[in-house]
């Protein structure tokens, strides 16, 4: 057991005298890579603006995935430079997904359990 009063307190594993941190800013060992932000745009107007390190411009995507609808997005705001290409089936939600492993039937007898589980427990009046 380390005493009370014990010099180690309060300093991390690996630290020895003169360690400079680096996380601390002004310290030349913490430095981070420079960073760029790229703007893309999908064919709905939609804009996704990822961080990438600062690369040469042939090294970054020329297309990226909209975080809104799932489409394809490119660099270039003009509708020109999108690609012809669009996925079949586009961009589905976690809802749709569901509905393709499960028909109506199996939703109500779902709902029907859950609902009859909260009103044995008290949490839904009859």
């Amino acid at each position: 057991m380390v005493h009370a009063a014990s010099g180690f307190r309060g300093t991390r594993a690996g630290a020895a005298e003169g360690f400079i941190p680096k996380n601390q800013p002004g310290t030349a060992g913490g430095d981070s890579l420079p960073r760029i932000r790229v703007s893309y745009w999908c064919s709905k107007g939609h804009e996704t603006r990822p961080v990438f390190v600062k690369l040469p411009e042939d090294q970054i995507p020329v297309v990226w995935d909209c975080r809104r609808c799932g489409g394809t997005a490119s660099r270039g705001q003009s509708q020109q430079e999108a690609p012809l290409e669009e996925p079949e089936d586009g961009y589905k939600s976690h809802l749709e997904y569901v509905k393709e492993r499960r028909s109506s039937q199996d939703a109500e007898d779902v709902l029907a359990g859950a609902l009859e589980r909260l009103r044995a427990g008290g949490a839904l009046p009859d």
